[in-house]
């Protein structure tokens, strides 16, 4: 139950010079000076509990923590007024006599004394004692505000100094020896958004939660859930450094629960100084993303009137959501393109790493010589295109040892700038020439910033990650970076890409004719081995991926030729039952995946 305290009523001679301040410092002595009230009425209420009734050891602790708590939160709280109420006394007189006390302090005093006489009445029904003292608590207060009014009268005419407000308080803390709080092990990646209003920290946030894998979490949520936790009743009113400690708990709890988890998000940064100090202690793991984009583009997406978004950008720039920019690690300028922004938010949330490549020659892919001399030629052709060219590679069967003449396709990854495509055409062209129908090219061409920026198909994807785990290459230019492809990432895009394939395996098999035996075939052993990556199973080659598969719960297993024979009859064409055999093994798996799906 939330208790109601009595209002806190400042003296006319103060509430009059508050007046005058501006509306920004107004509204915001105005709410620390409730904050005070609060907190001093949460401290009354405690060290009551901790006095009252019987208590074992452990909650008389927790109380201690708690009274230790409320009065830091006090103190930066009265400190916090005085930063407002000390302008008051800017014009003294250097030799002016010195007040024993700050106008904040006055005003806490006043505080207590406010809730000294609400406990008093409350208690007068049942306590003699405390009823003859109301009256002499009353008079204690006039006087109080009687002499407040007169030392801020004083203040501003110069004839009194006020003392620096800092107190210095620790409260049960040396922090001399306190140890310094630390990311957690499994807090791997926090990537925090800032910016003004409507300029696309909520739907970027959104975004790397979607395509990343990402936590998402609110800072005010973090804060809120710390100060439940510790008993605090306005997480806000702490130091910058407090605040980032808070948060940097919060987090830790969240990734010690998730260790799964390798990114978080957090937003919206408003305030510079808590995010610096958060910053300060956690390092490169956590990345500050500064949101920038014109006013006039902000009010176009957000719908509002222009006015409404420059209040909201008046609030946040009053507690110095403007100066992360200066902050941030990466600034994004979000007027341009959906595209832009997305490819540097991937960049940012899962960044491209230095490739560690193991480079070979064509001659040791096991290819035919012909075959293996026009790559070559073309290897050398490549090279002479640094640095447009980033890498060049032979992917799928050449990579894994089972590509078979006049069956397998070459299939080719390229990595390069677009301004390289021209050049590259024309040796992609001289590569078909020189191979003179000993192989089927199948070229794949992409940028570096498609790559980094991970927009890739599944098989791309794929590809990548045998090549990071030592599939050779056949030119790597030096510093290429690549995205780190995961088995989780290629799990998800195994659920992705397997109903694609699953409908252009029934495409093929509606036309089922002898020049559709190597595309049937294909796609069987594609569809068989996305189901088997679905199962954490991961097998190579043709052979032992149907095999694999024909072991899947419920599925009959297959009565298929070797690969070696079924390209043999292709080559010689006498491949009429070995259709009739890859057919029947397709429609045994379309029925299974059907009564999978409909169980």
């Amino acid at each position: 139950m939330t208790r109601t305290f009595p209002p806190l009523v400042l003296p006319p001679g103060l509430a009059g010079a508050t007046a005058t301040l501006q509306d920004k410092d107004r509204r915001r002595l105005d709410d620390t000076i409730t904050r005070l009230h609060t907190v001093n009425g949460r401290l009354w209420d405690t060290e009551d509990r901790v006095r009252g009734a019987l208590l074992t050891a452990a909650q008389v602790a927790d109380c201690k923590r708690e009274i230790d708590q409320l009065n830091a939160e006090r103190n930066a709280l009265t400190e916090r007024a005085d930063e407002i109420l000390g302008t008051f006394a800017d014009a003294g007189r250097a030799d002016a006599p010195l007040h024993t006390e700050t106008l904040a302090s006055v005003v806490d005093r006043l505080s207590v004394l406010t809730l000294r006489i609400w406990h008093s009445e409350r208690a007068s029904t049942r306590d003699e004692l405390a009823r003859r003292r109301i009256p002499a608590l009353h008079r204690q207060r006039e006087e109080l505000c009687a002499a407040l009014d007169t030392l801020v009268a004083d203040a501003l005419a110069g004839r009194r100094r006020l003392p620096v407000p800092a107190r210095f308080k620790l409260y049960g803390r040396d922090d001399a020896v306190l140890a310094e709080i630390e990311p957690s092990r499994h807090l791997r990646r926090v990537v925090a958004f800032g910016g003004l209003s409507e300029c696309g920290k909520s739907t970027s946030a959104a975004f790397v939660r979607r395509t990343c894998g990402a936590q998402r979490l609110k800072i005010g949520f973090l804060l809120r859930q710390a100060a439940h936790r510790e008993g605090l009743a306005d997480p806000y009113a702490l130091s910058a450094r407090r605040q980032a400690e808070l948060l940097l708990g919060e987090l830790n709890r969240f990734a010690d629960a998730h260790v799964d988890t390798g990114l978080f998000t957090i937003e919206s940064v408003h305030d510079d100084a808590s995010i610096a100090e958060l910053k300060q202690l956690m390092g490169d793991t956590l990345q500050i993303v500064y949101l920038d984009a014109s006013f006039a583009v902000r009010v176009e997406r957000s719908g509002m009137p222009a006015q409404a978004v420059a209040a909201k950008d008046e609030i946040k720039m009053s507690r110095g959501a403007h100066q992360v920019a200066a902050l941030a690690d990466h600034v994004i300028d979000n007027s341009g393109s959906i595209a832009a922004l997305r490819a540097r938010l991937r960049r940012i949330a899962a960044p491209p790493a230095l490739a560690r490549l193991r480079v070979t020659t064509p001659y040791g892919l096991g290819l035919p010589a012909e075959v293996a001399s026009a790559t070559a030629d073309f290897t050398d052709a490549v090279r002479a295109y640094e640095p447009g060219v980033r890498l060049a590679a032979l992917t799928g069967s050449p990579g894994e040892g089972t590509w078979i003449p006049g069956w397998s396709d070459l299939d080719l990854l390229v990595i390069a700038e677009h301004e390289a495509h021209g050049r590259l055409h024309e040796a992609l062209e001289r590569y078909r020439t020189t191979l003179d129908g000993a192989a089927s090219l199948g070229p794949t061409l992409v940028t570096p910033g498609e790559v980094t920026a991970r927009r890739l198909t599944p098989r791309l994807a794929f590809a990548l990650h045998q090549l990071q785990q030592g599939r050779p290459v056949l030119y790597a230019a030096p510093g290429t970076e690549l995205p780190t492809i995961t088995r989780d990432d290629l799990n998800l895009a195994a659920v992705r890409e397997l109903p694609q394939v699953i409908l252009t395996t029934r495409r093929l098999r509606a036309d089922t004719g002898p020049r559709t035996l190597r595309q049937l075939y294909k796609h069987l052993v594609l569809a068989c081995r996305l189901l088997l990556r679905e199962h954490n199973r991961w097998e190579t080659g043709p052979d032992q991926i149907l095999a694999a598969a024909s072991r899947m719960p419920g599925l009959p297993a297959f009565s298929l030729p070797s690969l070696a024979e079924i390209a043999a009859a292709w080559r010689d064409g006498a491949s009429e039952q070995v259709l009739k055999q890859v057919t029947a093994a397709i429609d045994q798996l379309l029925a299974w995946y059907a009564a999978e799906l409909a169980a």
